[in-house]
């Protein structure tokens, strides 16, 4: 991995992508992008005509003022953007990450990622945006749309960063989970980290191997590796063991693209982001 993309915003979750990214970075000797994206409705635009019948010379200086109203709030957001980049580029740099380069785009957040993902190893992106409903726990209204859109693996980031010292690989034997072990196996970013590898549902021999082929090519990269079958609904599973073994990341295939494996897949994906108070890292 030698480049990563971390996506902020100026919410609460923002400092933790910067905390996750800059672990990433030490890890795996990377540079990082810093993207602020202004949303096409968040920066000036037509103003709406509310001058209803008033006379030519009223309705002229009230659409005039309206204008000159929406050009300063584009500069605000301007500004608060650069503001938002700015605070988060230090916060790289007092972590001892310095090979830091920001953008800030007035564009769709989707496209803005797909047009930068390319030259970019990951991408780290928080699990709520500012206007998260947190009683609710409901995720970013960009984060699906991103970890659907991908095609790099997307680290989710918990609310607060806390030290990495173990990880869990949630393993179905599916081509996402196949793609999670090569990645780990090739990669700097886990190295002396504790792994779990566990699969979930009832086992049978084809599910034994599978798991154990993975489990081996970890341990011959290096890693320490204890594997397991967990039976029950993945959902309420992988939180229990998650929280009874203080694993500190969860690793796991993401949505399918099939209708049938979005129904199955799609749904355990977004209840484990949605639920998980660790930061989770998802292949497609």
């Amino acid at each position: 991995m030698t480049h990563l993309i971390a996506l902020i915003d100026g919410s609460v979750y923002s400092q933790s992508v910067c905390d996750h990214a800059a672990w990433m970075a030490k890890q795996t000797d990377a540079s990082v992008d810093l993207i602020h994206v202004l949303g096409r409705r968040s920066l000036g635009s037509t103003p709406a005509d509310l001058s209803g019948n008033l006379k030519l010379g009223a309705r002229s200086a009230l659409l005039a003022e309206l204008a000159e109203l929406d050009a300063q709030s584009t500069k605000l957001e301007l500004r608060r953007g650069r503001i938002i980049l700015d605070e988060a580029e230090q916060r790289l740099k007092d972590a001892g990450v310095f090979n830091v380069t920001s953008k800030l785009r007035h564009s769709d957040f989707v496209g803005t990622v797909q047009e930068f993902e390319g030259g970019a190893d990951a991408i780290i992106i928080g699990k709520r945006g500012e206007a998260a409903d947190f009683a609710k726990l409901h995720l970013g209204s960009n984060l699906e749309r991103v970890v659907r859109a991908a095609t790099k693996p997307v680290l989710v980031a918990s609310r607060a960063f806390r030290p990495i010292k173990s990880f869990m690989i949630a393993y179905d034997g599916g081509a996402s989970a196949e793609k999670a072990v090569q990645h780990i196996a090739k990669g700097k970013l886990f190295a002396d980290l504790h792994c779990s590898i566990v699969t979930f549902g009832k086992t049978n021999a084809a599910s034994e191997v599978r798991l154990e082929q993975a489990a081996s090519l970890l341990r011959d990269a290096g890693y320490d590796v204890d594997s397991s079958f967990i039976d029950g609904e993945p959902e309420r599973a992988i939180k229990q063991k998650i929280e009874e073994n203080n694993i500190d990341l969860l690793v796991m295939g993401a949505y399918g693209h099939s209708r049938m494996r979005q129904l199955i897949i799609g749904s355990t994906t977004t209840e484990m982001v949605r639920s998980c108070l660790v930061p989770v890292m998802m292949f497609r």
